[in-house]
């Protein structure tokens, strides 16, 4: 398995309006449009930075993932997303070698195939790998 890029970051957040005018009216960056992912309980958005993307995470239900993960930790970096060519070769490869993953690969918010790492496996970081 070889990571190609940093895909993006995911950046939970109680007010995803709120986050989205200060990057756009104090940093100066494109917002995107909002999308909501029912199956998640979540809202979300991207800004692009010089091809790596930050994706806002709102939670619509008081029991998410990122509403908890808000709750424990506040707002800030949830997770970094790495892209990798083939996610089901990176998942069992990741598996042999003794990496706990939070779930199977499965289809992501922009329809590309995803898992993710349990941050005990990686030093305290939630990582997300994304098929190109």
């Amino acid at each position: 398995m070889k990571l190609d890029k940093i895909e993006h970051i995911g950046i939970a957040v109680k007010d995803i309006g709120e986050a989205s005018e200060f990057y756009q009216d104090v940093l100066g960056c494109q917002v995107s449009q909002e999308m909501d992912v029912p199956e998640r309980k979540l809202k979300i958005a991207f800004i692009d930075v010089s091809g790596v993307k930050l994706e806002f995470l709102m939670p619509t239900d008081d029991d998410s993932v990122v509403s908890k993960h808000i709750e424990k930790r506040g707002e800030g970096i949830h997770h970094i997303c790495f892209q990798v060519d083939d996610v089901e070769k990176a998942a069992a490869e990741l598996a042999e070698k003794g990496a706990e993953l939070v779930d199977r690969p499965r289809m992501g918010a922009e329809g590309k195939k995803i898992v993710f790492i349990k941050p005990k496996s990686t030093h305290g970081v939630l990582i997300e790998l994304r098929q190109r």
